[in-house]
């Protein structure tokens, strides 16, 4: 029982980060620009949040559920000017500009960056509780320890696809000159920031 929620846990976390996004695209950016750690540590604070998430549904914890859900206005706001900004960061920045982003420092800015954006989606609970009921997990009466268990799944899951990403991109990396990468700065730039004007369009809407 617990070792099948385990494998459900990975194939939950690996669907739920594998669409490509604005966390895809900031990953392959990072992965491009400062290095495989880089990109893998950007990854990483979006599949932290897919646990946070996970928890959430996984322990049907319906007060914070409907709290994220009821202030999904705020959170769309908050997180589509965010995208906008670093979007226009992106468009700007040089391949060699920011080297700091390579030391401990910058490594735990990207990670914290990818976690606040990834949990200012509120509709990432909407689809783990959708993914969860699908799977008959929301009706299930888990001990805490295998809900945890099912957690960690989660994680490992989605850590799984960034860390696949993180390295696939860095394979590439040494066959990029500067002018490529400077033309893959702009163009994710511009992605981004069209994710951040389309989640606020969406509030307008």
């Amino acid at each position: 029982m617990t070792a099948s929620l385990f494998i459900k846990g990975l194939i939950i976390g690996f669907s739920i980060a594998a669409p490509v996004g604005p966390i895809g695209i900031l990953c392959i950016k990072q992965t491009l620009n400062h290095g495989r750690l880089a990109g893998l540590l950007s990854g990483l604070g979006a599949a932290t949040a897919d646990a946070v998430y996970g928890c959430v549904a996984g322990f049907g914890l319906t007060i914070i559920s409907n709290l994220l859900i009821e202030q999904q206005t705020w959170f769309r706001l908050i997180g589509g000017l965010f995208l906008c900004y670093l979007g226009i960061k992106a468009f700007f920045s040089k391949p060699n500009e920011n080297t700091a982003l390579t030391q401990n420092s910058g490594l735990l800015r990207n990670y914290g960056l990818t976690f606040i954006l990834t949990l200012t989606n509120p509709m990432t609970i909407l689809a783990f509780a959708a993914i969860f009921a699908s799977q008959g997990l929301s009706n299930q009466r888990m001990e805490y320890s295998a809900a945890g268990l099912l957690i960690l799944g989660v994680f490992l899951g989605s850590a799984l696809w960034w860390l696949l990403l993180s390295a696939g991109v860095g394979l590439l990396r040494g066959k990029i000159d500067f002018k490529k990468l400077s033309w893959i700065n702009r163009f994710s730039g511009v992605l981004i920031a069209a994710f951040g004007l389309y989640a606020l369009w969406s509030l307008v809407r």
